[in-house]
Order: C-alpha cells, then sequence, then structure tokens
C-alpha cells in the first residue's frame, strides 16, 4: 500500500493546516454582512489571520467553485491560485481575527442572483478533490475529517452542506453522499441510493451547537460508508461511528468535496479550520 502526500501531489497523507493546537478561540465575521460570533472550546491548529487560504491550508489538491460566473458555468480557481494569494473578499478569505478560511454564499439564484454549475439548481463555495481526480470506495482507505463551524446555515430543511464524496463527473452527475446541518443545528447524512438519480436516503446522526467548533469525519473504504462527529460543539451523537448502506451505486470512482453549498434562498457561511483527506493506493 502506498501513500500519497500533499507536497509530491500522489501522497494520500494530507493535513491541510499546521497541527499547533490553542485553546480558546473565538471567530467572528469582519465582513459589512451580520455573521453568528464563534465562541469555541476545543484543540485548533494555529492559523495566521495575516495570511491568505492557500498560506494557512495547503490547498494544492483542489479547486475552487464559486457563486459567480455565467449560469452553467461557474468560476473556478485553480490549485496553483489557490496555493498562492488567492483570496475572494466576499465569498473565500481569511478571518482577520483567528485565522480560520471562511466560505459564504449569498443565497439561492433567485434570491441572490448567484451562479450554478450545469446540474445544480444550488450555488456554492466548495473546494473540489482533484489530486487525486477520483479513487475507489474498494480501496483501504478514504477518509476526510474536517473541523469547522457553521457560522450561518441557510433556511432550507436539512440546511447547508458542508462535506460531500460525488461520484467522478464522467460516471454520473449525482453525490455519493452528502453532510448537511441546518438552522437548528441538526446534522443529517444523505447517501444516494439509486445510481444517476436524485434518490438520498436522509438520516440524522446528530446535532451541533450552530456557532460552535466540530469534526465531522467520514470513510468510504473497503466498500463501506461510515461518519461520525466529534468536538466541543456536538450537543448529540458524539464518537458514535454509524454505518450507511449505499444501495445499488456498487461503489464507483469518487472525489471528496467540502466547503459551503447552499441548499437555500438565505445566505450561508462556513469556517474551516483544518482539512485533513487520506487515501491508500
Amino acid at each position: 500500500m502506498h501513500l500519497l502526500t500533499s507536497s509530491i501531489f500522489l501522497l494520500l497523507t494530507t493535513t491541510f493546516a499546521k497541527p499547533l493546537p490553542t485553546s480558546t478561540r473565538s471567530a467572528k465575521s469582519t465582513s459589512t454582512s451580520t455573521s453568528t460570533s464563534v465562541p469555541t472550546s476545543t484543540r485548533l491548529p494555529t492559523l495566521d489571520p495575516k495570511k491568505s487560504p492557500g498560506a494557512n491550508f495547503d490547498l494544492s489538491i483542489f479547486n475552487l467553485q464559486l457563486p459567480t460566473g455565467s449560469q452553467g458555468h461557474v468560476d473556478q480557481i485553480s490549485p496553483s491560485r489557490l496555493s498562492g494569494d488567492y483570496s475572494n473578499s466576499k465569498y473565500f478569505y481569511t478571518s482577520d481575527e483567528d485565522g480560520a478560511l471562511i466560505l459564504k454564499v449569498p443565497g439561492s439564484r433567485d434570491s441572490a442572483g448567484c451562479v450554478t454549475t450545469p446540474n445544480s439548481k444550488h450555488c456554492r463555495t466548495e473546494l473540489r478533490e482533484v489530486r487525486p481526480n477520483s479513487w475507489s470506495p474498494k480501496d483501504a482507505i478514504n477518509r476526510m475529517k474536517v473541523t469547522l463551524v457553521v457560522a450561518q446555515a441557510d433556511d432550507s430543511k436539512y440546511g447547508t452542506v458542508v462535506g460531500q464524496a460525488h461520484v467522478d463527473d464522467k460516471i454520473s452527475t449525482k453525490p455519493v453522499f452528502e453532510i448537511f446541518v441546518n438552522q437548528q443545528g441538526e446534522v443529517t447524512i444523505g447517501v444516494e441510493q439509486i445510481p444517476k438519480k436524485s434518490s438520498l436516503e436522509m438520516t440524522r446522526v446528530g446535532s451541533v451547537d450552530i456557532g460552535s467548533v466540530f469534526d465531522y469525519e467520514v470513510r468510504y473504504e473497503n466498500g463501506s460508508l461510515q461518519m461520525r462527529l466529534t468536538g466541543a460543539g456536538v450537543t448529540d451523537g458524539a464518537g458514535k461511528w454509524q454505518t450507511f448502506g449505499t444501495g445499488s451505486l456498487r461503489g464507483p470512482a469518487s472525489y471528496f468535496k467540502v466547503g459551503n453549498y447552499n441548499q437555500g434562498d438565505s445566505p450561508s457561511e462556513v469556517w474551516i479550520y483544518d482539512i485533513d483527506i487520506k487515501h491508500s493506493m
């Protein structure tokens, strides 16, 4: 088994922020729009508020999809630009208080005039894994752990999607799973059951305090899909691994996505403190 590392672009062990812990942190938006104050009481990486997202995080394995551009053709930022000094003052930037990566979406096409990808009616500011471009769920290790705060969830029933695995674009336009957080702090995973059809089976996995730090971890490996919640912000379901059936998907090649994929009409805002992705090949 060979591990990929982000510095070589083929290493499958990738940690996206410096692992130095701090005791208590507070994140507060500095934009002109109103944002939830973010109290925290958990161990977090040390991030530099003066640096660009690409200087605080290793973003070399992602491209970024933005809620701007033209309908069906969203603006996308390449790994090389993300790894430099790229930021977007409206949608993708560093918190000037604690260095968190802030991802914002203004709402929907109807409410905010934002732009969507060809096969979606929802706007997003979302990182898409491109190195590797896809992988097999039958491999021994395919894992993603994200430390984050949902500062503002959208107004849809299940809320904002903060992470997902998507079937390889050459095979299908549908996700394998999506992780939702709504305005009440309920965390739900929707898992596709039928190839190439909208067939998400929704399961509540726990709850979190909106504005508090928590982690979600997913493993889509050895033909099995598992998820758990951890961290100080989890109020229900912490630490328990849950396994989910994928119906008749049969383990298609997939890739991870992480960020802020708005499902409603109101704005959404996500703060990220760490992304850890591992694969084996």
